[in-house]
């Protein structure tokens, strides 16, 4: 995973704005699992893409999301915390 973040991934939070604003990944963008649907245009043209929550059940449903609507690259990235471990290792 550390390598394609290295590499450009498109990190993808989850989680609600008020979960997100309390603690991130540097350079994430928060697209809470309920908005998904609403905002594949933003996921189009993406190499990579990790998608991560709180403890890696509602990346699950996002990647399962994502999926369904044709998004083959899509990495259940877990736990944010998960994420930004990998980038700091």
């Amino acid at each position: 995973m550390k390598k394609l973040i290295t590499n450009g991934a498109f990190l993808v939070d989850v989680r609600t704005s008020s979960e997100f604003s309390q603690g991130n990944v540097k350079g994430s963008a928060n697209i809470p699992l309920d908005q998904i649907q609403n905002q594949l245009s933003k996921f189009r043209g993406k190499e990579h893409i990790i998608v991560f929550c709180r403890s890696g059940n509602r990346s699950s449903q996002a990647k399962a999301i994502l999926e369904q609507n044709g998004f083959t690259n899509i990495i259940n990235g877990g736990s944010w915390l998960d994420v930004n471990d990998a980038i700091n290792k």
